[in-house]
């Protein structure tokens, strides 16, 4: 275990040349640097969170919900079946022709009354629209105030206004009590959508969610260890800055207000397009790659940092193409269509999904979360 830990922890990999973990050991009083230990703190926080989620959801979104005439209402369910039942847990959730011949010379029923039945029955693992609200209502007030408080934190810190500060006197940089809550609280909150994923209503992008996730904790943690959390709290401010707007108009969508669901949904576009496409690769690239290199000059963790942002730019550009097919149909038709067959994840970290037709003209969901 101590050999496995120290090929992990190795110094050449995770700190610039001739700096030790021994120097950082020691720093002056009054002053911290970052350590992993730290990141323990953010599990019983992530579970404080989910705690405080749950409160949410029941005694403010949920009354807000009814207030906007949005039930816990129960749609129809297929009546009980045990061969249709087993073949929709153990086989296909669609079954094909050939399955639904055979199922329907087994039964007795018309091939309608078969398919019927496993529409019925896929609808009944839909969250419902109530549902769907409380969460993004939860998610809203969240990104909402994070990015409130970052954008505050920052508007006060000098790497803000020259992004050169993030490697000045690296990597002996304090880690101010600030810098330290924002990380850790954004740090909780991604480890809380882990522990909610296994208690919510399973959706088809569960695995793709779950793994959304779990790079969102490896790069905050990655970034939090080697001491790169100042311009680490640049990115995450830049991909706050828009999920909030994406909550919104997913709420006024829910609530059937469909100019507001568009108008919010066109605003989100531009925040994501400007923030993504422009801000990021601009402002934080640059300096990771460029101004980090004249000031600090590259090695192992440097490298690996850098190459992983720039995966994420690539996926900015992914999401960007797909988030504007809708907002261009949007501004064209005058609403957006719920009959895209596109699935865009939008990050840092979200899903957004529609709806599209199956072969008898009706609304079967494609997985993610519906905007």
């Amino acid at each position: 275990m101590a050999a496995l830990s120290a090929w992990f922890w190795n110094e050449r990999f995770w700190l610039p040349h001739n700096v030790t973990w021994a120097d950082l050991e020691n720093p002056a009083p009054g002053v911290e640097y970052p350590k992993a230990g730290h990141l323990f703190t953010a599990l019983p926080l992530a579970l404080g969170i989910f705690v405080v989620r749950i409160l949410f959801e029941r005694f403010i979104a949920s009354p807000c919900a009814r207030s906007l005439h949005i039930h816990q209402g129960v749609g129809r369910r297929a009546q009980p079946n045990a061969v249709l039942e087993k073949v929709f847990t153990s086989i296909t959730k669609n079954p094909d022709s050939r399955h639904l011949d055979g199922l329907s010379k087994q039964l007795d029923w018309e091939v309608r009354k078969v398919q019927r039945w496993f529409r019925h029955r896929r609808n009944q693992d839909k969250p419902s629209t109530h549902t769907k609200f409380c969460e993004s209502m939860w998610r809203f007030t969240f990104y909402l105030c994070i990015f409130t408080y970052g954008f505050q934190f920052l508007w006060q810190s000098p790497w803000m206004w020259d992004t050169r500060h993030c490697w000045y006197g690296y990597p002996y940089q304090a880690m101010t009590s600030g810098l330290y809550h924002y990380y850790v609280t954004e740090l909780a909150f991604y480890w809380s959508l882990m522990f909610s994923q296994f208690t919510d209503i399973k959706r088809k992008d569960f695995l793709i969610m779950f793994i959304h996730h779990l790079a969102t904790v490896s790069l905050i943690s990655f970034s939090y260890v080697n001491n790169m959390a100042r311009v680490g709290s640049l990115v995450l401010c830049v991909h706050d800055a828009s999920d909030f707007l994406l909550e919104a108009a997913k709420m006024a969508n829910y609530a059937k207000y469909q100019r507001l669901c568009d108008f919010l949904f066109i605003v989100f576009s531009v925040a994501f397009f400007i923030t993504r496409l422009v801000i990021y690769p601009i402002w934080v690239l640059n300096s990771t790659m460029f101004e980090s290199w004249a000031i600090v000059g590259p090695y192992p963790s440097w490298w690996l940092f850098n190459v992983l942002l720039l995966v994420l730019q690539v996926l900015h550009i992914i999401w960007s193409y797909l988030i504007a097919r809708i907002a261009i149909k949007a501004i064209l038709r005058g609403k957006v269509g719920h009959k895209e067959s596109s699935i865009i994840w939008v990050l840092g970290c979200d899903a957004l999904s529609c709806w599209k037709e199956d072969g008898h003209g009706e609304q079967q969901y494609s997985g993610g979360l519906l905007l």
